[in-house]
């Protein structure tokens, strides 16, 4: 493919700290409905999009072409991206979901009482939820699953530069444990698609590790996800879908703050895809376990990362995604500047790795947080298996400007920025200019304007009342003059 469309779904931790404001979930709809019925950021949602999980008026979508909703199972505050298809616009708009959120936070006088965080795990409730990446890929239905096997080494082993880390760890077992502290819930969207119900324990034998998640997958490609966590989930749906191009979902991702890391994270990912669609995947890459090779490399404390491969050799994940990067250098060069970029600064990061894990920590989230960290325990005297360890590793995932740890670190220039706060500002009301989510987010404007005007809005087509119809079925086109058209007299 010349050009990739992608896009983030994130998915916010809810930390409520006065109990007179009622519960988290409580919470979380607060702040979506005055997201939508007061600053009028988007229209909300008048159908349901899912009876169980996203129901009427659960969210809507955004005037710069993303959604904001909330997400049924755990409730909650979930933002997806516009479509973009350069990735410093993916980087650009990832962040505009955590500024907005912020910022409607600050509007509504919550900021000291409520905390939103842009992490992947609940440490001591043993829950762990997303941060899921949408790629655009050219593969066809019969060669899809074949594919895949092709990616998940790459997946498996990126999280030694696109980790989050994490303080400690956990381990799943089976639900009639008595250390069990992991509990259904009582509402019935729990129990759809329950196929393997697990319970969750703190392991304490792990101080830390680079992946957030990478305890709790227990399959590689699965389309049923609900506790049975997948690293792929397939989907086939007309959201993403255009000719014979389709929707890749990648459940194993995490929710990095770090500009560069989330840059870096899209953009191989993007190039190894490119490599597959070409046929040019290098050889020698299956993993004899992809799931034990996840926790082993998430968990090693040496930072040797070794890798068993199916072939019967050992290798370091250092070495198998060099794999990737010499062909993606060998066929991909010279592609475009974006491409070019990317290949130069995911050699650079391998070489550091491999010199230095630690000297990372200026552009990658779990470095960062190792080093900062231990200067924390060194001048307070604490250990990793301390309480007060959990609630700072949280900490760095706060997304208010004003009090998270990494916007800390970010201010004392100590994490290495790609976009800047004026980008990000333009990103939360402007959608990308490149792509279908410029004629969405023209018509999410105006309807915004309306008073009573009937609508139901998807990511392929707009209507208005009974007999307008906006297609919107090309991801690449920015359907501009035709939004313009749909909405005279709205």
């Amino acid at each position: 493919m010349d050009k990739r469309i992608f896009g983030i779904e994130t998915e916010f931790g809810c930390m409520v700290r006065d109990t007179t404001l009622g519960t988290a979930e409580e919470v979380v709809e607060h702040v979506k409905d005055y997201a939508f019925y007061e600053r009028k950021l988007g229209v909300i949602d008048l159908h349901a999009r899912d009876y169980a999980f996203e129901p009427a008026r659960a969210g809507g979508f955004l005037k710069n072409g993303g959604r904001l909703y909330i997400d049924a199972v755990g409730s909650h505050e979930e933002y997806a991206t516009a479509e973009c298809t350069d990735i410093l616009d993916l980087v650009r708009h990832d962040r505009a979901g955590r500024i907005l959120l912020s910022q409607l936070l600050q509007e509504l006088n919550l900021e000291e009482m409520v905390s939103f965080h842009n992490n992947s795990i609940d440490h001591f409730g043993g829950h762990t939820f997303g941060c899921h990446e949408n790629y655009l890929v050219q593969i066809e239905d019969r060669f899809f699953n074949e594919a895949l096997n092709y990616l998940l080494p790459f997946l498996v082993t990126r999280q030694i530069f696109a980790g989050l880390g994490r303080v400690g760890g956990h381990k799943l077992v089976r639900p009639n444990s008595k250390s069990n502290i992991m509990t259904m819930s009582e509402h019935e969207v729990d129990y759809v698609w329950v196929s393997n119900f697990y319970g969750v324990e703190i392991d304490p034998t792990v101080d830390f590790q680079l992946s957030q998640r990478a305890d709790h997958i227990v399959k590689t490609i699965s389309s049923r996800v609900r506790f049975n966590r997948a690293i792929i989930n397939p989907k086939w749906d007309s959201y993403y879908s255009y000719s014979n191009l389709h929707r890749l979902h990648i459940l194993f991702g995490e929710s990095n703050m770090s500009e560069y890391a989330c840059w870096l994270k899209i953009g191989t990912t993007s190039l190894v895809l490119d490599l597959i669609e070409e046929g040019v995947v290098p050889a020698d890459i299956e993993l004899l376990d992809p799931l034990e090779t996840l926790r082993n490399v998430s968990r090693d404390a040496t930072y040797k990362w070794l890798v068993p491969m199916r072939n019967g050799t050992v290798i370091t994940a250092i070495e198998l995604q060099r794999r990737y990067l010499d062909s993606a250098k060998r066929y991909l060069h010279q592609k475009d500047a974006q491409t070019d970029a990317i290949l130069q600064e995911w050699e650079r990061i391998l070489d550091d790795l491999e010199r230095d894990p630690l000297s990372t920590h200026d552009r990658l989230d779990w470095s960062a947080k190792h080093r900062l960290y231990t200067q924390f325990m060194e001048e307070n005297g604490t250990t990793w298996q301390d309480d007060i360890m959990q609630s700072v590793d949280l900490e760095y995932h706060n997304i208010s400007p004003a009090t998270g740890l990494f916007y800390g670190l970010e201010a004392a220039g100590e994490m290495r920025r790609m976009v800047t706060d004026a980008e990000v500002e333009h990103a939360i009301l402007n959608p990308p200019d490149n792509t279908r989510a410029k004629g969405r987010g023209y018509v999410v404007s105006k309807l915004a304007e309306a008073k009573g005007a009937r609508y139901l809005i998807d990511w392929d087509a707009v209507y208005i009342e009974r007999n307008r119809q906006l297609e919107l079925k090309n991801p690449f086109h920015t359907y501009e003059k035709e939004a313009q058209r749909f909405v005279r007299g709205v």
